[in-house]
């Protein structure tokens, strides 16, 4: 059983087609089919079955799955635990944000900080919803990861580096707009600018509405906090958000905020990663520089208010 096999194996598991596996570990069709035949040859049993669109596995391959994402992290670690003897400006590291705000407005410094103590780094970034950065730490795909706290997963382990309230926002010229409080019910008849769904603030406000027994009237689901926020500066709706994040806004008298009744929602930013996993020098870098500035964020938005 060789890695580059097992590769092979757990990327046409995960893409679900021979054509896509292979675009994933960067070889042809034809090299992956080969790698997957050996394989099944070593193992003395198929791993899938092919259907005219999709692959599925075999009892045989979910047994394999499993398994073969466990020798790859354990590959990976040895990679990087190796690697630190070339000096301590190598080092890798994949992070994930759930927060297009902070990948933004922070990221780009720390990385820049971060390059330059790690000047032979390989950096890379993607983004995602809390949930799927959490399974792809899980898959050995991402190292670190920013993330909406809690995360209910005993594997992964994460320390907070922000925390904010949860207010509805409006534009100054709304009816309500000298109120301090909304009922769930006044929010709920709104309407609504909220995140997608598959991130932990989604859930915790739609979990509110729920116990509150009201329907919100959701008109828009956007991706990103500061078009939320845009949509309602333009007199689109009524948002939710951090009352921290649109101190600035508030202050300004492009946004006004009301505290809503009944309801403690925090969002609470943190960075996650594998329980257990190869805590390297250059990812220990990066938790200080985080831990620095969110510091300094926090400094920020009290001068703001």
């Amino acid at each position: 059983m060789e890695i580059r096999q097992l590769k092979a194996f757990l990327a046409i598991a995960e893409a679900k087609t021979f054509t896509a596996g292979a675009r994933k570990v960067n070889v042809t069709q034809a090299a992956i089919s080969m790698q997957i035949r050996q394989l099944e040859e070593e193992v003395g049993l198929q791993l899938f079955t092919r259907t005219p669109r999709r692959v599925i596995l075999t009892e045989a391959g979910e047994y394999l799955l499993e398994r073969a994402r466990k020798i790859l992290r354990e590959h990976d670690s040895a990679l990087a635990e190796i690697a630190e003897v070339a000096g301590a400006e190598y080092g890798r590291l994949r992070i994930g944000s759930a927060s297009g705000t902070f990948a933004m407005h922070q990221l780009p410094a720390i990385l820049g900080h971060l390059k330059e103590k790690f000047p032979k780094s390989e950096l890379t970034v993607s983004s995602g919803t809390s949930q799927r950065l959490v399974d792809r730490i899980m898959h050995g795909e991402v190292d670190m990861a920013f993330v909406s706290l809690p995360v209910d997963n005993l594997n992964i382990s994460t320390e907070s580096l922000f925390s904010d309230e949860i207010v509805a926002i409006a534009h100054p010229d709304h009816p309500h707009a000298k109120e301090r409080f909304i009922s769930a019910a006044m929010l709920a008849g709104e309407k609504l600018i909220l995140g997608e769904r598959g991130g932990n603030t989604r859930r915790m406000i739609d979990e509110f509405f729920s116990a509150a027994n009201v329907r919100p009237n959701v008109t828009m689901q956007l991706s990103r906090q500061e078009a939320i926020n845009a949509m309602v500066e333009n007199n689109l709706g009524v948002g939710m958000t951090g009352a921290k994040s649109v101190a600035k806004e508030i202050k300004e008298g492009r946004l006004v905020s009301w505290f809503i009744e009944g309801a403690e929602i925090k969002w609470e930013l943190g960075l996650a990663r594998l329980r257990g996993g190869h805590y390297s020098p250059i990812g220990k870098e990066f938790m200080r520089l985080c831990k620095e500035s969110f510091g300094e964020r926090e400094k920020e938005l009290k001068a703001k208010r």
